[in-house]
């Protein structure tokens, strides 16, 4: 109850933020109201902007698969051709004012065999993109794994469900410190691990797709009761084998940081009842808990033992030093907030999967679903609530803001889609919010929006999108056009205080694809 009231104190006073109707308070700023090493940019993944799919020794990953497979809209061979179009888009990096660009090495694309030689062509194409960026003074900020496991690897062990994976992604992320190391300083093992593991062995609505009946839908293999777990345990032990790889071969001449990253919602008790406020700290727990507590405290949280029993994988005490402590640094992707409602009676049926397991029901503010193409509503406080639960639970790690940004419409007019106010004022508050978290005693180092450019979205294709430039997929030369929420953080980059009240746009000509 009381964390509730101190919620509702930000959203009435701090912020001025009125989540029902969704007005925002003009506030001022500029980035340097941010500590002076504060990072702020933009971000994308491999498979997402790339193209150039079966292009100079490029193999299949889980994510070809699963976006071949007809579950979702288009594919991702081509997306907005970064493969070819990086100097151009490290340019308009540069006049946007990044301090830096984060975005995901293909593994099928540097080593096609998901182990063994690796392909020059690929290893060719991400010196360039990386030194592209350092001429321009952009930080390039690593991923190594987002989503996109090569296939190869899959189809002879099922990926993250064998050990096997453990000493092939080792094998990977050193050739990857090995090349781009003297340049690259931040490094994220894999992205958003625990969606990725929900996703793609629970539900089964992301690569690579594994699942079983009823829990999941589509999946013609996997087991939706244990596979979940197995796949984070190997998960954490190939994130650590390859951090004490880093610190033992290379940060002593190279000295960068090894991150790890995760998808967080702020989770609010849906009543004041104590069923569904515990439930609440039961859905954290589970959610961000599940990776957060081995890294920071070697073992898995207690109610996640107690409900998952024998399905969840443990430690060995090995295994326990190895991962305890073993991030420089924790990389957030926030969105927006559930609502949550205890619903234990899941705890009494059987088989459970890991969502039955975590004994909660999750809503939407204001049963918005953006997934069905409603933006999502405007919950800076959520951040806020976020950052003081790593604050208050897990010590007040270094945290960078790995994504946030807000999902529009991509059809219609082209001047309703370039002037993408509703972006505008998202990002306005997280920002703001952001910097009263810092304020208010945050270990937070950065911000990257999500997404530079439109993508190849995970989920929904190009029917919706993120980017701060506008792609039309329509248009063979795929031309990059800024939208007003572009113009706005360029303006918060270069330091002019910033607020909602003013910002125009200059009107798409589509007969010159011009501005």
């Amino acid at each position: 109850m009381v964390r509730l009231k101190i919620k509702l104190c930000f959203v009435f006073v701090c912020l001025c933020l009125f989540v029902a109707t969704n007005v925002v308070c003009a506030l001022e700023f500029d980035h340097l109201d941010f500590p002076h090493d504060f990072i702020f940019g933009a971000s994308s993944s491999a498979y997402q902007v790339e193209g150039a799919a079966f292009e100079d020794g490029r193999t299949p990953s889980i994510f070809d698969t699963f976006a071949h497979s007809g579950r979702m809209p288009g594919k991702g061979n081509v997306t907005v051709d970064q493969y070819h179009k990086y100097k151009e888009d490290v340019e308009l990096m540069a006049e946007t004012g990044l301090d830096a660009y984060r975005f995901s090495i293909s593994w099928s694309r540097l080593i096609p065999n998901g182990r063994g030689p690796v392909n020059p062509k690929g290893l060719e194409y991400y010196n360039n993109l990386i030194d592209a960026l350092v001429s321009k003074g952009i930080q390039p900020h690593v991923t190594l794994v987002h989503s996109d496991v090569p296939q190869i690897l899959e189809d002879e062990y099922s990926g993250f469900i064998s050990p096997k994976i453990i000493d092939d992604f080792v094998a990977y992320a050193d050739v990857c410190f090995r090349e781009f190391g003297d340049r690259v300083l931040h490094w994220t093992t894999i992205n958003e691990a625990n969606i990725f593991v929900i996703g793609g062995y629970d539900t089964g609505d992301s690569p690579p797709c594994r699942c079983s009946f009823p829990f999941g839908r589509y999946c013609t293999t996997g087991n939706s009761t244990t596979e979940p777990y197995l796949a984070g345990h190997h998960l954490l032990l190939a994130h650590a084998s390859a951090t004490r790889l880093y610190k033992e071969k290379y940060h002593g001449r190279q000295r960068g940081v090894v991150g790890f990253s995760l998808y967080a919602f702020d989770f609010i008790p849906f009543t004041n009842t104590e069923v569904d406020v515990i439930a609440a700290q039961r859905s954290y727990d589970y959610f961000i808990g599940w990776f957060m507590q081995p890294l920071v405290h070697g073992e898995y949280p207690l109610v996640m033992r107690t409900n998952a029993g024998t399905r969840l994988p443990v430690f060995t005490r090995n295994e326990t030093e190895l991962i305890k402590g073993s991030f420089d640094f924790i990389g957030l992707n926030y969105y927006t907030v559930f609502r949550v409602k205890d619903n234990s009676i899941s705890l009494t049926k059987e088989p459970r999967d890991f969502m039955a397991d975590h004994a909660s029901t999750w809503q939407y503010i204001n049963d918005v679903i953006p997934f069905e193409g409603h933006p999502f509503i405007n919950t800076p406080w959520g951040l806020q609530g976020v950052l003081e639960h790593f604050k208050q639970v897990y010590g007040n790690p270094p945290i960078v803001i790995h994504e946030n940004g807000q999902i529009s419409d991509h059809s219609g007019d082209y001047d309703t889609i370039l002037n993408d106010q509703s972006r505008v004022e998202y990002l306005q508050a997280h920002i703001g919010a952001l910097l009263d978290a810092v304020r208010n005693g945050s270990n937070a180092k950065g911000y990257f929006v999500w997404s530079f450019i439109d993508v190849y979205e995970i989920i929904f294709g190009t029917k919706y999108t993120f980017g701060l430039y506008y792609i039309d997929f329509n248009d063979p030369r795929l031309t990059r056009y800024p939208r007003l929420s572009q113009k706005w953080y360029s303006r918060f980059l270069k330091a002019e205080k910033v607020s909602m009240e003013g910002e125009t746009h200059t009107p798409y000509e589509s007969k010159t694809h011009t501005y």
